[in-house]
């Protein structure tokens, strides 16, 4: 009986050490698993580079699009100053001719009172 306990013990670590060995393997990666997942870290980093250099170009195409509408401001405003000083000009001699004529017509006015005074 002393010789079937350390059989049967003997018999009960081998099959508690097969049973553990065979779980470990399944945990372990196979190298098929390994090929697959570092394919698809290769695809991965491409997909980055490319969306990457995507970035990079709209970024370039938005700073270009930004200075274009910066130097359009520009031109406006150059634009509506002018428009605004020919404006004033306009108006400056718009009222210079009213005030002229006026003062013409006062002093014409001015001219035929004494005639007038004069007469009476």
């Amino acid at each position: 009986m002393k010789e079937q306990i350390p059989k049967a013990l003997f018999l009960a670590i081998c099959v508690a050490i097969v049973t553990c060995a065979g779980c470990q393997e399944e945990n372990l990666p196979s190298d098929k698993m390994s090929r697959a997942v570092a394919a698809e870290n290769i695809q991965l980093k491409k997909e980055l580079k490319q969306r990457d250099e995507k970035i990079e170009r709209l970024k370039k195409q938005y700073e270009k699009q930004i200075q274009q509408q910066k130097e359009q401001l520009a031109k406006c405003l150059k634009q509506k100053e002018a428009l605004e000083k020919q404006l004033h000009k306009n108006v400056k001699d718009q009222v210079d001719d009213v005030l002229t004529t006026v003062i013409d017509e006062n002093a014409k006015l001015r001219e035929e009172v004494k005639k007038l005074k004069e007469e009476n």
